[in-house]
């Protein structure tokens, strides 16, 4: 990886993550998978190029959350790493796994219908989905 790199990992420490480059979109959830894999309202993740993202130390876990991809976790300590699309060259990582999470701003929004009403609007997302994102580009311009 010949860009500079974004590290994170998981809360125990086992799972590195490193990824090189910037994000093609950075973006928040509000689905009700993405509410309780969080425990969260929400979720705000990276979509990266798989191939500029490295993972090293412990073992990684996955579940398949629906008929086309898996969310990745730590085996040792159950955190949320990454959501991958089968047959995907994209991977979703989730912000909150970075050593400098507040790096990106989510630009987007999907599942703007399970929104909660107490969350203000935030300045840099430009659009909101629905349901799931339907833009076909790698940008969310």
């Amino acid at each position: 990886m010949d860009e500079p790199g974004h590290s994170g990992g998981c809360a125990c420490g086992a799972v590195r993550i490193e990824a090189s480059g910037e994000p093609y979109r950075v973006g928040l959830c509000h689905c009700l998978t993405c509410r309780k894999r969080h425990a969260a309202p929400f979720s705000a993740f990276a979509v990266f190029p798989r191939e500029r993202v490295r993972f090293g130390g412990g073992e990684i876990a996955a579940f398949r959350s629906s008929g086309t991809g898996q969310r990745h976790f730590c085996r040792a300590c159950g955190s949320p790493l990454f959501y991958a699309e089968d047959g995907s060259d994209e991977i979703e990582l989730y912000l909150g796994s970075f050593d400098e999470p507040s790096r990106w701003m989510p630009t987007y929004e999907a599942w703007d219908q399970r929104r909660e009403a107490w969350l203000p609007d935030l300045p840099t997302v430009t659009h909101r989905y629905e349901e799931n994102r339907t833009g076909t580009g790698r940008t969310e311009t």
